[in-house]
């Protein structure tokens, strides 16, 4: 795990504007889009910044959602949540990302579920 202020070093980060450029939202829709946890981001990369993977051809991973409602109820911060769902998870035998990406959110969210 990595320290307290310190980002992950494999994440490729994208500024604020990046995302809206990437989604083709308005920097606005982009911050309703972190208000309402579609997305989730980081001041640790320098500057506030959300993981490039987080975006699914040009949209917030839809499964991302509803993940960082369960990580967030068992009281993982942001940083947390972006730290578990990065790091290689036994249970699962991937990254939780990793297995979000690949439709697996059941799964992934179950396992979240039993951190508490």
């Amino acid at each position: 795990m990595t320290g307290e202020n310190e980002a992950p070093a494999q994440i490729e980060w994208l500024t604020l504007a990046e995302v809206a450029d990437a989604t083709g939202e308005t920097p606005g829709r982009v911050r309703r889009m972190l208000d309402d946890r579609q997305l989730v981001g980081s001041t640790r990369a320098g500057g506030f910044r959300v993981p490039a993977a987080f975006l699914v051809d040009g949209a917030p991973l839809g499964s991302l959602r509803g993940t960082l409602f369960v990580l967030h109820d068992i009281g993982f911060t942001d940083d947390e949540a972006i730290d578990w769902l990065f790091a290689p998870e036994d249970s699962i035998g991937i990254a939780p990302l990793e297995a979000l990406r690949a439709g697996r959110k059941s799964e992934v969210r179950r396992v979240a579920r039993t951190l508490a």
